[in-house]
């Protein structure tokens, strides 16, 4: 091994720590010491002036091997002199005199340096003899779901008390510092009462894979430019390939999610593709249009005639969004075209979940948001509507159906609220519910009575793990589901 690299680390290893960065003038003693495991292991820590010995030979240095891009213009500290000499001398195999000589002077300092970051290249070592990508970040969450849910009627939901979970890791795969291949992996064992959709019991932390472990999500984004962005992958849901969240609101209840979980977001994982335009401004927080399309086909893996992503069958659906808004604020227009039927929603039960095979529809949803610019008592506002015509809804017991539905809803949001780092919400509105019948019968008989609400508190007990009891309510349709709906549940939340 050359002499001087016995003394000092390689100058690229050395740049680890920034700030020791390639300009020694850049460098400060404050930057550097955080890194020496006391003051007192160098005990001179005088500058070096352009008057100084050391200086006039640390230029000559850095003009004689080539490493002028650190030549110092300035006074220095110590350390940036260190840094400089192990820039110059990192590979060089002899030395002079004048070098020796300012290698004893720095020798205190170029220790420190050394034995830091030998310290610090170790622990990169078994850093990357553990990580499983170098390309790959992995982060998880976790959730234990304590409750109660219960009703006037039989059904799915339960006066007993349950303990259940859900355990989620994300994989962020980029191969190129601008794409991004994202899978999710997702498993719990949440029953039906919190996940009983038509009911609107279900949960936003609800998985229902009985313990098994299923690739959830898998789609792969990348940008064409500065302005617009393209999604592709065989499983993604509409929502994701937007410019932009509709929905600033964080809901316990997945019917508040996305504004509203209804016709327009409303959506299952499926084959689709989309791609979205977003406005360049020159301040971020300037107004900004977006635009956004996106396709999806239920039957997208079926290689059945008629069906897979572009057939007569394919259940596909069609979903654009326009927007403007700031940073804080946002008004946007949407528009769905499904013929997916409504296996895939949270509103069944009010337009005939018996007869929904074949059905297709048209839908509207209005979003719009505010939040204020401080934390504290004044919420953030989240609205939405959304409006559906039910189109070729085959009949199959009555002569009824529903042809229109619609659904609100309006949420609130705090943060740093009684304590900071704590948070609130409160949602409540109507889930989609028919609007209108296609003849009299007693399924129109309470089809429109399905107000809910939900309000909870969040206490951030550490950086990742927080602690949220819920209370909610829910009135169901009456057409052979459950009225009347309430729950209690304690979600304790471990992000990671």
């Amino acid at each position: 091994m050359k002499l001087f690299q016995q003394l000092l680390v390689a100058p690229a290893a050395l740049g680890l720590i920034a700030p020791l960065a390639a300009n020694a003038a850049e460098l400060n003693i404050t930057d550097v010491s955080d890194y020496a495991s006391s003051a007192s292991e160098v005990q001179s820590f005088s500058d070096v002036y352009p008057t100084d010995w050391a200086f006039k030979a640390l230029t000559s240095l850095a003009e004689r091997h080539g490493c002028a891009v650190a030549n110092p213009t300035g006074t220095i500290t110590r350390y940036e002199a260190a840094a400089l000499l192990n820039e110059c001398l990192g590979n060089v195999s002899e030395v002079n005199e004048e070098e020796r000589r300012l290698i004893n002077e720095f020798g205190p300092e170029l220790a420190v340096i050394k034995g830091r970051v030998d310290g610090l290249e170790a622990r990169v070592g078994e850093f990357e003899a553990g990580q499983f990508s170098k390309t790959t970040k992995l982060s998880g969450k976790a959730a234990f779901i304590v409750g109660s849910a219960f009703n006037e009627a039989d059904g799915p939901a339960t006066e007993s008390t349950t303990f259940e979970y859900m355990y989620q890791l994300n994989m962020n795969t980029s191969f190129n510092g601008d794409d991004l291949l994202y899978t999710r992996i997702k498993t719990g064992n949440v029953g039906d009462h919190f996940a009983d959709k038509a009911a609107g019991m279900y949960l936003s932390a609800t998985n229902t894979n009985s313990d098994a472990l299923k690739v959830d999500k898998i789609w792969y984004q990348f940008p064409v430019n500065d302005e617009i962005k393209v999604w592709v992958g065989p499983k993604i849901e509409n929502y994701y390939m937007t410019s932009s969240s509709p929905s600033i609101y964080k809901p316990v209840l997945k019917q508040f999610a996305l504004g509203g979980n209804g016709p327009v977001y409303g959506s299952s994982t499926k084959p689709g593709f989309g791609a979205a335009w977003t406005e360049s401004t020159e301040d971020p927080g300037d107004g900004r249009w977006e635009f956004s399309a996106a396709y999806t086909a239920a039957n997208g893996t079926s290689s059945t005639d008629n069906q897979g992503m572009f057939g007569d069958d394919a259940k596909s659906a069609l979903l654009i969004k326009s927007g403007y808004g700031t940073p804080r604020w946002q008004v946007s227009l949407a528009a769905s075209v499904k013929d997916t039927g409504w296996e895939d929603s949270y509103f069944s039960t009010a337009v005939g979940k018996d007869r929904h095979a074949d059905s297709s529809s048209t839908n509207i949803g209005l979003r719009a948001y505010w939040k204020p610019e401080d934390a504290g008592w004044v919420p953030a506002v989240q609205f939405g509507y959304d409006q559906a015509n039910i189109d070729d809804n085959p009949v199959t017991n009555d002569d009824s159906y529903a042809d229109e539905a619609a659904g609100w809803m309006l949420g609130f949001g705090w943060k740093d609220v009684i304590m900071d780092g704590n948070s609130a919400g409160l949602a409540f509105g109507q889930r989609v519910h028919a609007t209108s019948m296609s003849a009299n019968s007693e399924r129109w008989d309470g089809a429109h009575d399905t107000f809910s609400w939900e309000a909870y508190y969040t206490f951030q007990v550490s950086d990742n793990v927080s602690v949220t009891p819920a209370l909610f309510a829910n009135q169901s349709p009456n057409t052979g589901h459950l009225d009347d709906n309430n729950g209690v549940v304690v979600i304790t939340s471990f992000s990671f």
